[in-house]
């Protein structure tokens, strides 16, 4: 459900003058407005979903961070095909800025180069866990 406090709520009705990577019946991404790399996008969905911890092993949760990757990969293979480096994940609670769901896509890059420290795994602590990670994380047993 949309909350009227949630910036990403407001972008994803179009509230705001962000401009729009991309947008479909279920996500949209826009560029980061504070870039950590070379580009850096974000891809949302238009859902609120507060964070990572709100995914559960189902498909319906799989299926839609599949497709926030799999539209980020498809963003930054178009604007950055000359990356030699890409990176997709999400920061864990309590280290998300923002309490919307969203994947961190980075063609790298780190500008500047300790932006790199922001987009790690803390471990046991949480930090950035890896779209991958993650997707395996919540993967449905069928």
């Amino acid at each position: 459900m949309a909350t009227s406090s949630c910036i990403f709520c407001q972008i994803a009705r179009s509230s705001t003058s962000t401009i729009l990577l991309h947008q479909d019946h279920k996500v949209i991404a826009f560029q980061d407005i504070n870039p950590s790399a070379f580009r850096h996008y974000l891809v949302i969905p238009i859902e609120h979903i507060p964070t990572v911890n709100d995914l559960h092993k189902r498909s319906e949760d799989y299926t839609l961070v599949s497709h926030m990757l799999n539209v980020g990969q498809t963003l930054l293979q178009r604007d950055a095909p000359q990356a030699k480096e890409y990176r997709f994940g999400f920061h864990q609670p309590p280290f998300n800025s923002i309490d919307h769901l969203h994947l961190h896509c980075l063609a790298l890059p780190f500008i500047p180069r300790w932006r790199e420290l922001k987009y790690s795994s803390l471990g046991p602590l949480g930090g950035f866990v890896e779209a991958g990670m993650l997707l395996e994380r919540i993967k449905p047993s069928f």
